[in-house]
């Protein structure tokens, strides 16, 4: 497995400069001038745009410039972000935790409720609790993710008034950057009850619940319908009508033996959609204006801020890379004959 790792890690940086390398090659069909723009951060400076060109190398070599940038990026210096009004760095450091307490929060939920849904479907096959289980998961597939949260915050929200959009609420913010509130690790969730401070734990909480059943739904559906049709394939083995010949329980077959198979699937699944929640959840955090990474890769789109793009990108093909590589190493947790050489 070390050998398998150790290929893998290698692997990184040559996926890495591929991806930085193109998005590079795309920016460069911006005119100089208009990358120049990036660099002024008062509007009186826009009449020394040939300066700002000439002080950054906006004219040389394509090749030059995406060393020049690498050899930056290598030093943690990712630029500065005009959307964010911050080091592209600061800003990932500032927008990821939350983007990750949402990812966290929903693949628990998905995994949990999407392997029982999907094992109860398989063992009622064809009564009322499979065919519950599927008009649940095509329904909750088909449904454009866009939909289900403006429907979300429509009702809960605009309706309803339990649940409201953003990250916190106004006191939250107060406390947190009132000075008397301790940041230990970044997480809100986390921090505040390090701080004994439930009222922002609950509030925190609270902002998570619309975006979290929404990405839940459609990724519980997916789940769902994988964990059933691989248990499906797991129950019809021979290894499960041995068992049931020797005796054991229907617990010990369904979930013990045929479950911990038919899970392996869903190993990758969960680790796929788990980095692409950290990816960025763009049009769930843009619906309901969570401040996570999607939402800035967002807006540093809107406004062509290329060093937040560029920087975004990098983090995102990062965690694809490790988080495939993740999957993989847990494949021989779950199943020890599976080897990686």
């Amino acid at each position: 497995m070390f050998n398998y790792v150790l290929r893998r890690l290698l692997l990184l940086p040559v996926v890495i400069l591929g991806v930085t390398f193109l998005l590079f090659f795309l920016t460069q069909r911006l005119s100089p001038e208009m990358r120049a723009s990036l660099y002024i951060k008062d509007p009186r400076q826009m009449g020394s745009l040939e300066e700002v060109i000439q002080k950054y190398g906006l004219r040389d070599n394509m090749f030059k410039q995406y060393g020049r940038w690498l050899g930056n990026a290598l030093k943690g210096d990712l630029g500065y972000s005009q959307s964010a009004n911050m080091p592209v760095a600061q800003a990932i450091k500032a927008y990821l935790p939350a983007t990750i307490q949402l990812a966290v929060v929903t693949i628990v939920l998905v995994v949990f409720f999407g392997v029982w849904f999907g094992c109860v479907s398989a063992v009622k096959k064809d009564k009322w609790q499979d065919v519950l289980a599927r008009v649940f998961s095509v329904g909750g597939f088909s449904l454009p993710i866009f939909v289900l949260g403006l429907l979300l915050l429509m009702l809960f929200y605009g309706k309803l008034g339990w649940f409201a959009p953003g990250g916190y609420s106004v006191y939250t913010d107060a406390v947190v950057h009132g000075g008397s509130f301790h940041s230990y690790t970044g997480f809100l969730l986390i921090d505040s009850l390090l701080n004994l401070n439930f009222r922002v734990f609950w509030d925190v909480l609270s902002h998570l619940v619309l975006p979290a059943v929404t990405l839940c739904i459609g990724s519980f559906a997916l789940m769902v319908r994988v964990m059933r049709s691989s248990m499906l394939e797991e129950l019809g083995k021979d290894y499960v009508r041995t068992a049931r010949a020797k005796g054991l329980s229907p617990w010990q077959v369904t979930y013990k033996h045929a479950g911990k198979n038919a899970v392996i699937p869903v190993i990758t699944l969960a680790s796929i959609q788990f980095i692409r929640l950290l990816g960025g959840t763009v049009i769930v955090e843009t619906i309901f204006e969570y401040p996570g990474i999607g939402r800035f890769g967002v807006i540093a789109a809107q406004q062509l801020d290329i060093a937040g793009i560029m920087g975004f990108s990098l983090m995102v093909a990062v965690l694809f890379v490790l988080g495939n590589l993740l999957s993989d190493i847990l494949y021989t947790a779950v199943d020890p004959r599976i080897r990686l050489d």
